[in-house]
């Protein structure tokens, strides 16, 4: 049972567990268990739940994605099988129409990603925790949890100092370890390895990424000018088309995230990656060296590439970054360049920075109702587990379908092993 100060009745029968962690996938956990009559005690660190959640809003609040459900589910890459079984209870469809249920509409966009309305996150949030307070959660913030006792209590601090819990089950959903200043710390590792929990190593995930050195002039010109309307590919992957910044270290933005994943593998093996942008995606190769090999008379050459081939700013500058000064007077070279410019990476922007994490806790650490093997009553959810997907809401989709697994898995604990 949840010790005092939390529990107001400690006389009561009725099944309490505790959930560590205020985002989508502990709240998901804890609509499941409430409206199964089970009494829930929500802890975050944070002065308030749904921190990140919040943020990730800010731009617009990007819930799911309308993609057909096979491709949904590949896009969780090595972790197909294992995010595809929770998709399977609970998958885009059915969170809109959660959603919906909460009184929030949504649409879908030219992309195909789907949003609130309003494009906000706050309205959602509030609505889903005044859903979850009318059936008795009790929310708990600035309590950080600290591990466990040496009896398996669970060890908590608050503003008032430390204090002990034993819950008849738990739910760990602390995230990974991105934006740290909004919770996500990734100082769980530590306790669960304490208890004999392998952890796969947290790496950043849609991310941004260094080259070796920009020079001084591309950095003071051109850090945060965003190249639109180009396509980015690794050697033997399709190219991916879209747009992306110049930071003062490399690149980062949308199409960089969609391809962190097998950069950072590649840097990882190799020491670094080199992908190749295409600067004018829609005209091909034979085309546009006929039109550099134009006359350009009394012309600039930055003239002339912006009258034959429309690349001037950030992309002018990006190939003069890149390609040897004679290859602009050779028309086959220069085309080349343009469709295919090498640029070579050499380490991911720090984990904090991140979207979101690679690495966490094994699937194999788990069984298939997401309790971890080694400590019977104690489940894993959300970011914190060992796999990743791209933007575009399927990083959400995934946690509130493990929250919502967590939940249901911890019904049939409470009913099983631990009523006896």
């Amino acid at each position: 049972m949840i010790d005092q100060p939390m529990t107001p009745n400690a006389t009561s029968t009725t099944p309490q567990v505790a959930i560590i962690g205020g985002g989508p996938t502990g709240l998901m956990a804890a609509e499941v268990l409430a409206l199964a009559g089970i009494k829930v005690d929500l802890f975050d660190a944070m002065p308030s739940v749904g921190r990140k959640f919040l943020l990730a809003g800010v731009g617009g609040m990007n819930i799911t994605h309308s993609e057909a459900k096979a491709a949904f589910i590949q896009r969780y890459a090595e972790r197909s099988d294992e995010i595809g079984q929770l998709l399977e209870a609970f998958d885009a469809d059915a969170l809109r129409n959660w959603i919906h249920e909460l009184g929030i509409e949504t649409f879908v966009g030219t992309s195909g990603r789907v949003f609130p309305t309003d494009m906000k996150a706050a309205p959602l949030l509030r609505a889903w925790l005044k859903r979850l307070r009318e059936h008795n959660v009790s929310i708990h913030t600035r309590h950080r949890w600290l591990g466990w006792t040496n009896d398996g209590q669970l060890r908590m601090k608050n503003t008032e100092g430390e204090f002990q819990c034993s819950p008849d089950a738990t739910l760990l959903a602390l995230g990974g370890a991105s934006w740290s200043r909004l919770g996500s710390d990734g100082a769980w590792v530590e306790l669960l390895q304490n208890r004999g929990i392998e952890i796969s190593p947290l790496q950043p995930s849609n991310c941004g990424f260094e080259v070796a050195a920009w020079s001084p002039f591309l950095q003071d010109k051109f850090a945060g000018a965003p190249l639109k309307n180009v396509s980015l590919n690794l050697a033997g992957d399709a190219p991916r088309q879209g747009e992306f910044v110049l930071t003062a270290k490399g690149i980062e933005g949308s199409l960089v995230y969609a391809l962190s994943a097998k950069i950072r593998q590649q840097i990882n093996q190799h020491g670094s990656a080199t992908i190749y942008l295409d600067l004018l995606p829609h005209n091909d190769i034979a085309s546009l060296e006929t039109a550099l090999g134009k006359p350009r008379g009394s012309h600039s050459m930055a003239k002339h590439l912006h009258r034959q081939a429309n690349i001037d700013g950030v992309k002018s500058a990006l190939l003069r970054e890149r390609v040897a000064a004679e290859a602009f007077h050779d028309p086959a070279r220069l085309a080349q360049a343009i469709k295919a410019l090498p640029i070579t990476l050499v380490r991911a922007r720090p984990l904090d920075e991140a979207i979101s994490t690679a690495g966490g806790v094994p699937f194999a650490e788990l069984d298939r109702q997401l309790m971890l093997n080694k400590l019977p009553g104690v489940f894993c959810a959300g970011e914190m587990l060992d796999w990743e997907a791209p933007t575009g809401g399927y990083l959400l989709t995934a946690c509130f379908a493990s929250g919502r697994q967590a939940g249901l898995g911890m019904l049939d604990w409470l009913a099983g092993p631990c009523s006896k």
